[in-house]
């Protein structure tokens, strides 16, 4: 083994050629088998076919599901709101602190963490430790 040739092992595979012969490997049927469907030239048949059984796909449950609420909905902790400067927190000044996306139209506060200073907080759901710690803080809020 030399260095001009050892970066060029396994790099380029050889393509099998079908059909040049018996000492080829893949001469006569060209690796296609004995008859059948997919011996034959322009097969076609949909991925998951099994011959007209009912596929395997279609004899299993179907599970699982996604709620279209969770694309619109967010929790937020309560130390996150420290990054806020306004004394009020709502919806739309959360988007303009970027601590929720555009999508969001409901958001929760929950218990996480310690608040600087008091806010006034409109139209927020918020758990009862948050509320706590908010009223503890001098907060307020309205609904």
């Amino acid at each position: 083994m030399y260095l001009n040739n050892f970066i060029l092992i396994n790099k380029y595979k050889k393509k099998k050629r079908c059909g040049r012969g018996i000492g080829s490997g893949l001469g006569k049927t060209c690796g296609r088998g004995h008859k059948g469907q997919k011996s034959r030239s322009g097969n076609n048949f949909k991925r998951g076919f099994e011959g007209g059984q009912t596929p395997l796909y279609k004899r299993l449950p179907k599970f699982g599901f996604i709620s279209k609420k969770k694309l619109i909905k967010k929790e937020i902790r309560l130390y996150e709101l420290n990054k806020i400067k306004e004394k009020y927190i709502n919806l739309f000044i959360l988007k303009k602190y970027k601590i929720v996306d555009k999508k969001i139209k409901f958001v929760k506060i929950i218990h996480n963490g310690k608040i600087i200073k008091p806010f006034k907080i409109i139209n927020l759901f918020i758990t009862k430790g948050a509320q706590n710690i908010l009223k503890k803080n001098g907060g307020k809020i309205e609904n």
